[in-house]
């Protein structure tokens, strides 16, 4: 039997409430980590703003907590490739696991890094002039330093071997999961319906989608769709969940330019707890971004058996196919005929629900660890 690892893992970039999906990802991975690795001793670094409490509890689990503000990226870059760089040969690592895109150039053993998508490269007009640039520099000597990458879908994959021309073996494919709470949902009476109440939400339905407020989410093409479905009687509201980001203005503005203000919801951040909710009382759930690197809130719908339409691009594809309704998200009027066959047509909802819980069923966090520590072996000893 081989000796026992002794693993950092990089969590200074999370900001709790503040980068979406990749503080799901990386919550509900330690914690399976923690359940089926009871052998390898890891070291969680974490940031003034996350704390101790990100760290599972259990004994071969410890936090290192440090003064980096992971709110200061331009701080937290520096501190990671020097304060990092060096406590890796302090602690005697064998293995850095970095969930956030970046990692230290120089460091005591191995490197694997988690590359999420290519924002940077594929929608650069969400990066300020300075910050693409240190981005940029900051995920490429990432991709070309570590052992061994994640990408978290095929078609991050493909995107690291075309703009990068990373190898394909030195990328591993591990998607993510879902949380057990989705699988069962709409039975489940502990989440009722009180935050919906309380957001000032009708019970009777409406559109879910969720994600952060960025230009490549495509939600003024969403809202113009989302105004021809009205125009032809469709009656649900219209419930937007997720961070502002730099489209939020223009969100708003599109929203009183066409007249929505009263069926349209702009609800920003929510507790996991509400989100999970808002899940259980929606009637679909639509999801139109241009570029996705996974795709989250898609999987978590068809888990928890709310019908789907999303964009037809390859990551949704590689989720969805098959168990939601695809749709060109450059055309508004596709959208709304998408959008319009879930909400019309009982017996193709029937179908897609049935299709995508079968799917939901393969993405969980125990299998998404169980691939992980693969890959962990694999750069210590492959």
């Amino acid at each position: 039997m081989p000796p026992r690892l002794r693993i950092g893992v990089n969590a200074l970039y999370l900001i709790p409430g503040g980068v979406g999906g990749t503080e799901i990802y990386l919550r509900n991975l330690l914690e399976a980590l923690a359940a089926i690795d009871r052998r390898n001793q890891y070291f969680v670094y974490v940031n003034r703003e996350t704390g101790a409490d990100l760290c599972p509890r259990a004994a071969n689990f410890a936090p290192v907590e440090t003064r980096v503000r992971g709110k200061f990226r331009p701080g937290r870059l520096l501190w990671e490739q020097t304060g990092l760089a060096w406590s890796t040969f302090r602690q005697d690592l064998d293995l850095l696991f970095s969930p956030g895109f970046t990692s230290p150039r120089w460091l005591h053993g191995q490197s694997v890094t988690v590359i999420h998508d290519l924002q940077h490269r594929k929608h650069p007009e969400n990066f300020g002039y300075f910050e693409l640039r240190a981005w940029e520099a900051s995920v490429r000597q990432s991709v070309k330093r570590s052992k061994l990458l994640v990408a978290v879908s095929k078609s991050t994959k493909n995107d690291l071997e075309e703009i990068y021309q990373t190898p394909p073996e030195r990328i591993r494919v591990i998607p993510h999961g879902v949380e057990s709470d989705f699988f069962g949902l709409k039975e489940n009476e502990s989440y009722d319906a009180a935050p919906i109440r309380d957001l000032g939400l009708r019970e009777r339905g409406y559109l879910l989608a969720v994600s952060t407020v960025h230009p490549h989410k495509n939600w003024e093409r969403l809202l113009g769709a989302y105004k021809l479905l009205r125009e032809e009687g469709t009656e649900q509201d219209l419930v937007i969940c997720g961070l502002p980001g730099k489209a939020w203005r223009n969100v708003q503005d599109k929203i009183a330019e066409l007249g929505l203000s009263e069926h349209v919801k702009l609800l920003g951040w929510q507790p996991r707890r509400t989100l999970i909710t808002l899940f259980k009382y929606g009637e679909a759930l639509v999801f139109p971004s241009t570029f996705e690197g996974f795709g989250m809130p898609v999987i978590e719908a068809l888990a928890c058996r709310l019908p789907v339409a999303c964009s037809d691009i390859p990551p949704l594809r590689e989720i969805a196919e098959g168990a939601a309704e695809l749709f060109d998200p450059t055309k508004e009027d596709e959208i709304a005929a998408a959008i319009a066959r879930v909400l019309r047509d009982p017996s193709l909802r029937g179908r897609n629900v049935q299709a995508g819980l079968r799917r939901a069923k393969a993405y969980t966090w125990r299998r998404a660890a169980e691939r992980t520590l693969a890959a962990f072996l694999d750069a210590n000893y492959g």
